[in-house]
């Protein structure tokens, strides 16, 4: 059984290549360079498919 130890997937937005940590389904991260807000949609051999996800700000009262 081999594990990666990163996983690689390509922003959708500026299309900048990225290597991250192991990650699951559903978890988001941030493109360094667009600061886009990516969802993990899929893993595939070490592969994501990234989709972006609009944020919204919310204001907690702090």
């Amino acid at each position: 059984m081999s594990t990666a130890t990163t996983l690689t997937g390509v922003c959708p937005e500026c299309e900048t290549d990225l290597t991250v940590p192991p990650v699951t389904l559903g978890e988001t991260l941030s493109c360094p360079e667009c600061i886009l807000t990516l969802r993990v949609e899929a893993v595939e051999n070490g592969r994501l498919t990234l989709e972006m996800v609009e944020v919204q700000l919310r204001d907690w009262g702090q």
